[in-house]
C-alpha cells in the first residue's frame, strides 16, 4: 500500500471529514476558492495598467464623496 494507493486516499479522506466535519470544510473551500478568485483578478488587473489606473481614480473618487 503505497501513497498513490486508492484505498489510503479514502481512508485519509474519511479520516479527514470525520476529524473537521463537512460544514468546516465547505467553508475551507469556500473561502479558498475566492482567494484564488481574488488572486487571478489581481492578476488581470496587474497585466492591464490602464484599467488599474481609471479604477483607482473612480475608487478614490467613491471615498473622498463618502467622506463629505
Amino acid at each position: 500500500m503505497g501513497l498513490t494507493s486508492i484505498s489510503h486516499w479514502l481512508i485519509v479522506l474519511v479520516i479527514v471529514v470525520l476529524v473537521f466535519g463537512t460544514k468546516k470544510l465547505r467553508n475551507v473551500g469556500k473561502d479558498l476558492g475566492s482567494a484564488i478568485h481574488d488572486f487571478k483578478e489581481g492578476l488581470d488587473k496587474g497585466s492591464n495598467p490602464e484599467t488599474t489606473k481609471k479604477d483607482d481614480v473612480i475608487e478614490h473618487q467613491s471615498n473622498t464623496d463618502k467622506k463629505a
